[in-house]
């Protein structure tokens, strides 16, 4: 593989303002209501008076080792030699929801059409090095995209020892 490419999410700057779900729906067709390749989550921490409170927003985390790969039976998900990026064969997808239970972030939505999750924009004609939609949409530049070796090095030490840790290796900086 030449770079693993993945996202840098600065939850610092991250507002909650949804651009990045809206911007990845419309780009993708996805109804409203229908599935979700990218959530905003909500973390609450603390208790009263000391809360805190920070957002998150997630997608494929396009794993080294993508448990949901290993795990496919029909060999519908795969993972992209030049860059890294897990994809799904949905002619190949038979529905058994097998990924979703073996990811350890619950990444894998489904709709008619079998298992949907994030390509990084590839099916719209996004390669790597362009940015994706909803890295496009952020107003507070809050995501990023690129190969993850020079996302870790633009983040301080400090927060590199904050990269999400599973077994699967998930392709992402949180600051």
């Amino acid at each position: 593989m030449s770079k693993q490419y993945g996202f840098h999410m600065d939850t610092g700057r991250c507002i909650k303002c949804w651009a990045c779900e809206i911007a990845c729906k419309q780009w993708n067709g996805i109804p409203a209501g229908g599935i979700k390749r990218r959530t905003v989550h909500e973390i609450d921490e603390g208790t009263f008076p000391n809360v805190s409170r920070t957002f998150v927003s997630l997608s494929c985390l396009h794993c080294a080792e993508p448990a949901c790969a290993a795990v496919c039976p029909a060999g519908a998900i795969s993972k992209r030699s030049e860059d890294g990026i897990v994809v799904v064969d949905k002619d190949k997808c038979i529905g058994c929801h097998y990924c979703f239970f073996a990811c350890p972030f619950g990444i894998p939505q489904y709709d008619e059409n079998g298992m949907d999750k994030c390509d990084c924009c590839i099916g719209n004609g996004v390669t790597p090095g362009d940015t994706p939609h909803c890295v496009a949409a952020c107003p507070t530049q809050a995501l990023k995209f690129g190969p993850l070796d020079e996302l870790a090095a633009e983040v301080s030490e400090q927060t590199v020892l904050q990269m999400v840790t599973a077994d699967t290796v998930p392709s992402i900086v949180v600051s």
